[in-house]
């Protein structure tokens, strides 16, 4: 069978202990679906046995568990990559695909001035945060210190999976482009309370 995604032995590793709690470990493989489109698009992932899989899904095995996914799913997760965030016990898993779409963040703000923090405030205020309303999230300043943004994130991103990727593809390349004096962006927030916390964002961009 075609491997469609990689996964990594790390990845394998949280999966394996994630199934050792359900009532039939052995029978559940890991299901990997996107749901949404664009920059709404997102991805599911979820424990459910193996057995379940239609017949036309792309079923990869790898040893220690098998990874399902659906046919309308196989296009968007070609190329990508799934690994773990952190440690075994505390880490989660966050899926790398070059195939989402990059979020519009619209017009830059013009005639930036002040401090590193006055300025990526207004990147915020100004282009980041009207976009991400439209798909009910918020991005918050926590602080800038010594080159590095600690961004946290509210609404319908809280708890999202795929806040990682719309780090790197729009929100850190935004900041870096217009204020050049920030190297790096992070993710502070606290996304162990959504629905699938195995399933978490990396904590750095």
């Amino acid at each position: 069978m075609e491997q469609i995604i990689t996964v990594t032995d790390a990845a394998i590793e949280k999966a394996v202990m994630v199934r050792s709690r359900e009532d039939d470990p052995a029978r559940h493989a890991l299901w990997v679906e996107v749901t949404g489109s664009g920059f709404a698009q997102s991805y599911d992932l979820y424990l459910q046995p193996l057995d379940e899989a239609p017949p036309d899904a792309c079923i990869q095995d790898h040893g220690r568990i098998s990874v399902v996914i659906p046919a309308g799913s196989v296009e968007a997760l070609r190329g990508a990559t799934l690994d773990r965030q952190g440690d075994l016990l505390m880490g989660g898993l966050v899926l790398h695909t070059p195939n989402r779409a990059s979020p519009d963040l619209g017009p830059p703000p013009d005639g930036l001035e002040g401090s590193a923090e006055e300025r990526v405030r207004r990147v915020l205020d100004e282009q980041i945060n009207p976009a991400i309303a439209a798909h009910g999230g918020i991005a918050q300043l926590e602080r800038v210190e010594d080159g590095v943004v600690y961004l946290r994130f509210g609404g319908g991103c809280a708890g999202c999976g795929m806040v990682s990727v719309t780090l790197t593809q729009g929100i850190e390349a935004a900041i870096l482009e217009l204020v050049p004096d920030v190297r790096q962006v992070v993710d502070v927030t606290d996304h162990a309370s959504g629905a699938n916390p195995y399933y978490a964002p990396t904590t750095t961009a």
